[in-house]
């Protein structure tokens, strides 16, 4: 089961809470939760290039709270705040909400998933050889602290007649394990033989929880 599960989804609650922090029900809950998609969808295409690792979304009554996490804050922040105060009117215009927007940036790009899937696409539509892409950033994750990191591509690889799979893993990521804190992401490389999709599984450690006693659970 853990290899066919998304790992953030089966660890809800346990290491890690959900991107959309907001409680609705019936329609407004469908409603909501395809403005958020959309919303997302919006901020990734537009900002891409500024690597965009998360997008949590909170939402009270009529206003909505976006959190980007990325890894090139400037880039989204615009001179002078230009480039963020022109990224909330056009979300206020499609959405009909107040929008407020915080940006994070994110410290070790290594340790996220979603950052090290899209590098790795990156170096695939570039033409650099896809055993050399996974092996480096795999040296390049450990070194930054991670215990374990698994990657895998999919796709014509090389540009090899029939698509096959490959996958490298270092240390250890234990997907079946619930207190693994496991971070994941994917991403897709449009190379001129088709896509190559990469999935990066990346374990962390794991989270004990305190008892009232002090030990762990």
């Amino acid at each position: 089961m853990g290899q066919k599960v998304n790992p953030i989804s089966l660890r809800l609650g346990i290491t890690r809470e959900c991107d959309s922090r907001w409680y609705l029900d019936g329609e407004d809950y469908v409603r909501c939760l395809h403005e958020d998609i959309s919303l997302r969808q919006q901020i990734k295409r537009k900002y891409y290039h500024a690597g965009v690792a998360r997008i949590d979304v909170e939402r009270a009554g009529k206003r909505c709270k976006i959190t980007i996490h990325t890894a090139r804050p400037g880039i989204i922040i615009g001179p002078k705040g230009s480039e963020i105060e022109s990224l909330r009117k056009s979300l206020e215009a499609s959405t009909g909400r107040r929008i407020i927007i915080n940006i994070e940036e994110t410290k070790r790009n290594e340790l996220w998933a979603q950052l090290v899937s899209e590098n790795i696409a990156s170096q695939l539509q570039r033409r650099i050889g896809f055993r050399r892409a996974m092996k480096k950033t795999l040296q390049a994750s450990l070194d930054a602290g991670a215990q374990g990191i698994r990657i895998s591509c999919k796709g014509r690889l090389a540009g090899s007649e029939m698509a096959r799979y490959e996958w490298y893993l270092k240390g250890r990521v234990p997907l079946h394990t619930l207190r693994a804190d496991i971070d994941f992401g994917r991403a897709e490389a449009l190379t001129k033989f088709g896509i190559i999709g990469v999935k990066v599984w990346i374990f962390k450690g794991e989270v004990f929880k305190k008892r009232p006693d002090g030990t762990n659970a």
